[in-house]
């Protein structure tokens, strides 16, 4: 056993312990009646940054949620790493859906993970990532090992838009200097399959709503002579896509990067079955962009989704009415070279454009960012796998993600550093969703590696200079 198994293993129900103890707290950041919630989770991150070991550890106030800055230098002149995470989470609706309450932590064990996972909403996403970040600094101060600097930036508004991070970072960014920023928001392959993820998709999300007569009308007396706001807006949307599922919006694959064949044959080395993923999803078939893998589908090329529609009668019984208005809410998940921003105006122009005479249109965008890539010969990366390889047996697989963190690209323009995406999760651990979930395995695997990154990145950093 490694030194750090030993003390994992010494201190493994106590770090279990308090990780339920910060998923008991509601810091649903989307939800003002949790404010309170989400100041008090900030409270606990800094008294556990403290107890791990930082010397400083500071709420710093914002115009939202507040930000914890919490610090270990140990020597000016060795690398520091800066550690992102962020302490809020997801509304856990549908609430009838959780086979458990969604803050009354409970472990359990699944097909996945037979040694059990952590069953509650911000298990996975991300406040068990990111207390492994805490665990492990706590092992490396106590026992001598932390081999360079460290600091920590927690934030409490990544689930609604992180628009406080990025005014924090603006306005800290002497503070905040680093060689590598090292964030666990992501996932792996499987507990057997390591992988890195090296690209995240950006992000454009939009509200649009359709208005048509100046009150709800009774649809006898008015139906068929009156544009119908919910079926002018069905209409509107199912235009989005043609019969390849291809997006219709004029530019909107312009500066799309096409892999080449030989990166997409590497990509498709990652072990993968369909029917797995299928049966998973209780589907039949998989859908999506014509001339494309279902992986390429979700992590290489944008998309376009209808995230909620609503609009007229949706009560017990009948109501015979033709709705004044209609709505959605509509995300585009973006590769890198698309900016999030262009593609917002794109889709605001075109969707104006679409509609037809009777109606009026609105859009609202909401928030985005960009996508990103990792380079895998960066020092960075290899520290990371070479972290994996030592904890997991094997090399890990680099992999994009399809999902979208806007703030790594904020961090690269600001900070002038690159980020490293540490992820233990597992596809099926549910983040978003009812019962979220995140393995034991994984939450002390983490606790573990990232250890060694740390090592590993400090001795190749040093051997460049």
């Amino acid at each position: 056993m490694t030194n750090a198994k030993n003390y994992i293993e010494k201190h493994k129900n106590r770090f279990i312990d308090e990780l339920i103890e910060l998923l008991k707290i509601p810091s649903i950041s989307a939800d003002s009646a949790f404010s309170q919630d989400v100041i008090n989770t900030s409270d606990l991150i800094k008294t556990s940054l403290e107890n791990a070991g930082c010397d400083l550890v500071e709420i710093c106030e914002t115009p939202g949620y507040p930000i914890v800055y919490g610090e270990k230098i140990i020597d000016p002149n060795l690398p520091t790493v800066l550690v992102y995470g962020h302490y809020d989470v997801q509304p856990p609706d549908p609430l009838d859906l959780w086979d458990s309450p969604p803050f009354e932590p409970v472990i359990k064990k699944t097909t996945t993970h037979p040694e059990g996972a952590i069953f509650a909403r911000g298990a996975c996403d991300d406040k068990g990532q990111l207390f492994m970040h805490v665990k492990a600094l706590e092992y490396m101060t106590s026992n001598n090992q932390l081999p360079c600097n460290v600091k920590f930036m927690i934030e409490g508004e990544e689930e609604v838009g992180s628009e406080s991070l990025a005014w924090f970072v603006t306005k800290h960014q002497e503070k905040l200097v680093n060689d590598v920023i090292l964030i666990s928001d992501t996932g792996m392959i499987a507990n057997d399959i390591p992988s890195i993820t090296t690209g995240l998709r950006g992000l454009s999300y939009v509200e649009v709503e359709v208005t048509g007569p100046n009150r709800d009308l009774h649809s006898g007396l008015y139906g068929g002579a009156v544009a119908n706001p919910i079926n002018i807006l069905t209409k509107m949307i199912a235009s989005l896509h043609d019969e390849d599922n291809h997006i219709t919006i004029p530019g909107f694959y312009n500066k799309v990067e096409n892999l080449s064949l030989e990166e997409r044959a590497e990509m498709a080395k990652a072990p993968f079955s369909l029917e797995d993923y299928k049966k998973a999803l209780d589907i039949d078939a998989v859908y999506g962009e014509q001339g494309y893998t279902t992986n390429e589908r979700n992590s290489i090329r944008p998309t376009l989704d209808v995230n909620g529609i609503w609009g007229g009668y949706t009560g017990e019984g009948a109501k015979t009415v033709i709705a004044s208005k209609a709505f959605a809410k509509i995300s585009m998940r973006l590769v890198p070279n698309q900016d999030w921003t262009e593609i917002t105006a794109l889709f605001k122009s075109h969707f104006e454009k679409i509609a037809p005479k009777g109606v009026t249109v609105k859009v609202t965008p909401h928030h985005g960012g960009q996508g990103y890539v990792t380079p895998i010969d960066s020092i960075g990366y290899r520290a990371a796998a070479k972290a994996y390889t030592d904890t997991f047996g094997k090399n890990p697989i680099p992999q994009r993600s399809g999902g979208s963190i806007p703030i790594v690209s904020l961090f690269e323009k600001e900070l002038k550093s690159k980020t490293i995406l540490m992820g233990f999760g597992l596809d099926s651990d549910a983040i978003h969703s009812p019962n979220e979930h995140f393995g034991i395995f994984n939450y002390l695997k983490g606790i573990e590696t990232i250890p060694l990154f740390y090592s590993y990145f400090t001795e190749m950093k040093l051997a460049e200079l």
